[in-house]
């Protein structure tokens, strides 16, 4: 799965796009060691366990992982897209995103 989200940042790299993660693990380290040991350039943050974590529970997470793709309104357009699906939800977006001139 990452490197994949690494392309998508490389590929629209200054433009308006952003991947946020939210994890669950039990201990921050083991947020932090993924971070180093992957090498995630973006934002991600720590939501102390499980899926009762506040951002999980606001969000109604379900279980993990959950992908959430929102458009430039912050409405979610795409759930649990994965893969070449994700791919194909960011390119839509960001087409209209064109052709509103942004």
């Amino acid at each position: 799965m990452y490197p994949h989200e690494r392309s998508l940042v490389q590929k629209w790299k200054g433009k308006p796009f952003v991947i946020v993660g939210v994890n669950s693990d039990k201990d921050l380290r083991i947020l932090r060691k993924v971070l180093k040991d992957k090498k995630l350039t973006w934002p991600s943050f720590f939501d102390g366990g499980g899926i009762g974590g506040p951002i999980a529970t606001q969000w109604g997470v379900a279980g993990w992982p959950t992908v959430y793709v929102l458009d430039a309104e912050g409405r979610i357009r795409y759930k649990n897209a994965r893969g070449k699906k994700l791919g194909e939800a960011v390119d839509t977006l960001m087409a209209e995103l064109e052709q509103k001139g942004q």
